[in-house]
């Protein structure tokens, strides 16, 4: 069969290495699965099925160092999940049967114990058989934190499954960020990534879950699954009608070729490359001081990483070599850095260098302080009516002495006239159309907060290149937020005055669970902001994924959602809102308003500050297009995430009711929500077309800006 592009050329700087136990692993693993019935009778592979896809070298080329028996564990998992995953084709996939499909997946945690004592049930099939049996010869070794990660990891793998079949069912192809995400869960490398724990170091469970570590695990995962995209698409797209392949992703979003789109997404999978190297080399050493860790945790992450990094090779490495994909003569053409396999010169090894090192160094390039004019709107999809709060005009009257007495009009960061040009009031007025008088001073309130913190740590510590001044404000600002009674400190400024207060009014009928829910999200934000001026210091444009997914946090959208949700009723479970179609609908909400936000602000951050975080500058930067074709692919990203929103809404919401059973008052709280939730969008997109904060004239005319010449005050 013809195949539908050319592989491009990889980027894989880390030489593959074979572990010697490879042959001690193939011949257990095949036994095994006969043992748990996944061969011969089993209605999905053969003996020489799995000798072909040949699982045994995959996990020797990705986990080179571990000894015979670790790696024989670690191949009877991949057996697993590979076998899961034709085995769910098969039964669920291929008959579209959702009900069937998701009782056997509700079965499957019930195999997966936090205790290892705990009895399970009997197995009714081969997925049963094994999971039961690895579960119990693989998590007496690891810790409770290691079982708890990796159970979740397993059950998004499996659980998303669903995910993919939805889609079959309703023929849908997934916008690029969706996919994204939704690939992390269902492709199974997060999933690796704690097989890479149990082969290498467990990382410490007080950093396992930091920006850092969960960093290089998404970049890995990225990396993972954007290769598999590119090697499976025919077998996928072409035989199996997948529609969960990055490249058909792409071919749809851009409507290009598919080698296009498969140039595209090695381009993507490069830029996640790189962003792992650049996190492991930049944020974890700091992670390693900020935290004191202790000799033998650096080097448990260190071991961590290269396992990731080894995981990376090896699996490219095997997907030249397996049957299992597209890889006719890939092996033979293959030479390290891509280079051509015959005619190999010294000349070109310096001119692959140098394209490759030009790619890396582009993100360091950005000439800041260019001036581009006014910011170009493009058509916004926009399909809820706008409601405003009638009590807007007392909301406006009361917000300005409340920044003025909070000292926040005279750091020199903002004046009368620049809290003017934000009108904030008019978002909240927005966002909480029903608000009480008293909550809309509060959301108001809110709202000034972040904006002054959002404007006030890139005047106050960005321009000194004082990243240590910025890291000590935002752990005093999370002192300003007690959750179990502890004293608050002495507010020494007006960020921290205002967070207070702020603090205080909003908490007062919280329970603990709340308070922390509501810390986390503040700071959620104010660490995102301290990641910017680690990135405006490095004068660094990131990498495209790491930026939308961080844009989230430097929006505050984590607070503004948690405040939307203050005062639901108790009768929907805390697992609805960490379900996926939930998390789907709320990401593609903040991903459209962050958007919108990167548009109008274009000229005001591009021009006149001298901003490197922008959608759209992201965009010119990683494809190497000018401002209007970037302008139009993120208006047509913004689209997509607005019709996934009503598609989410719409099609999943009902199935997860069902899911959960929830009564009908839970119901009506989630419906509730929803509508929140679009009041946010449309109210954000009225702020937008409405206030002078972004407007070409109000910039030229407060284009000299304010710089502050001193630090922020401390006690003495």
């Amino acid at each position: 069969m013809t195949q539908p592009f050319h592989l491009p050329h990889f980027y894989m700087p880390y030489p593959a290495r074979l572990n010697p136990h490879l042959d001690e692993a193939r011949a257990h693993s095949t036994a095994w699965a006969r043992e748990m019935g996944m061969l011969e009778g089993s209605g999905v592979w053969e003996q020489s099925d799995l000798d072909a896809h040949d699982y045994g070298l995959l996990c020797a080329y990705t986990h080179p160092d571990c000894d015979g028996p670790a790696l024989s564990l670690i191949t009877d998992w991949y057996v697993w999940v590979f076998f899961f995953d034709d085995h769910f084709l098969e039964l669920f996939k291929r008959t579209q049967d959702r009900s069937a499909g998701k009782a056997h997946l509700d079965r499957l945690p019930l195999f997966m114990p936090a205790d290892p004592a705990t009895p399970v049930p009997e197995p009714q099939n081969p997925v049963e058989a094994g999971l039961a049996d690895l579960w119990a010869r693989t998590v007496p070794a690891m810790s409770a934190d290691w079982r708890r990660r990796f159970a979740v990891a397993t059950e998004h793998l499996l659980n998303e499954s669903l995910w993919e079949l939805s889609n079959i069912n309703e023929g849908r192809i997934s916008n690029p960020v969706e996919y994204i995400e939704m690939r992390r869960k269902v492709g199974g490398a997060p999933w690796s990534a704690g097989l890479v724990e149990y082969a290498t170091a467990e990382v410490p469970a007080r950093v396992a879950e930091s920006r850092p570590l969960r960093v290089l695990m998404e970049t890995f995962s990225d990396g993972v699954h954007l290769r598999n995209d590119l090697f499976s698409y025919q077998r996928e797209v072409e035989d199996e009608g997948e529609l969960s392949n990055g490249v058909l992703v792409l071919e749809t979003f851009f409507g290009c070729t598919t080698q296009e789109a498969a140039e595209t997404v090695n381009d993507i999978l490069t830029s996640r490359l790189h962003q792992f190297e650049h996190t492991a080399l930049t944020e974890v050493p700091a992670l390693a001081l900020e935290h004191g860790l202790a000799p033998d945790e650096v080097a448990a992450i260190a071991a961590y990483a290269r396992g990731l990094q080894d995981w990376q090779s090896g699996g490219h490495e095997w997907h030249l070599r397996s049957s299992r994909y597209m890889n006719e003569g890939a092996v033979a053409a293959r030479r390290p850095f891509g280079l051509p396999a015959t005619g190999t010169s010294a000349a070109d090894v310096r001119g692959l260098l140098a394209d490759a090192g030009a790619e890396r160094l582009r993100a360091y390039t950005h000439v800041p302080f260019q001036k581009v004019g006014p910011s170009r709107i493009p058509e916004m999809r926009m399909p809820f009516t706008l409601r405003l709060s009638e009590h807007l005009d007392g909301a406006r009257a009361r917000l300005l002495p409340w920044t003025r007495e909070a000292g926040m009009l005279s750091e020199g960061v903002w004046d009368e006239d620049k809290l003017a040009s934000c009108d904030l009031p008019l978002c909240a007025a927005g966002l909480h159309p029903d608000a009480t008088p008293e909550a809309l001073d509060l959301a108001s309130q809110w709202l000034a907060w972040g904006t002054y913190g959002d404007d006030y740590y890139p005047l106050m510590y960005g321009h000194r290149r004082d990243l240590a001044g910025a890291r000590l404000c935002t752990e005093r600002l999370s002192a300003c937020m007690p959750v179990d009674g502890e004293p608050t400190l002495l507010p020494v400024n007006a960020l921290e005055r205002s967070l207070i207060d702020l603090w205080q009014r909003t908490t007062a009928g919280m329970d603990r669970e709340q308070r922390r829910t509501m810390r986390r999200s503040v700071d959620v934000m104010t660490a995102s902001w301290v990641w910017e001026l680690s990135n405006q210091i490095q004068h660094r444009v990131p990498d495209p994924v790491d930026y939308l997914e961080m844009r989230r946090d430097t929006f505050g959208s984590d607070l503004t959602k948690n405040l939307c949700r203050m005062g639901h009723a108790p009768n929907v479970p805390a697992e609805v809102y960490t379900s996926g179609p939930i998390c789907s609908l709320e990401n593609a909400a903040m991903d459209y308003a962050v958007l919108l936000n990167d548009v109008f602000s274009y000229q005001k951050e591009i021009e006149y500050e001298g901003e490197i975080h922008n959608a759209i500058l992201v965009v010119q930067n990683f494809f190497q297009c000018g401002y209007a074709e970037a302008v139009r692919v993120v208006g047509d990203l913004m689209n997509q995430r607005m019709e996934q929103f009503e598609h989410v809404s719409a099609h999943e919401l009902p199935i997860l009711y069902e899911d959960f059973a929830l009564s009908p008052e839970a119901r009506a709280t989630v419906e509730g929500y929803v509508v929140q939730l679009q009041n946010w969008m449309s109210g954000i997109l009225n702020w937008h077309r409405n206030v002078d904060r972004y407007r070409a004239e109000y910039l030229a005319r407060r284009s000299h800006g304010f710089l502050p010449d001193r630090g922020p005050a401390l006690p003495v």
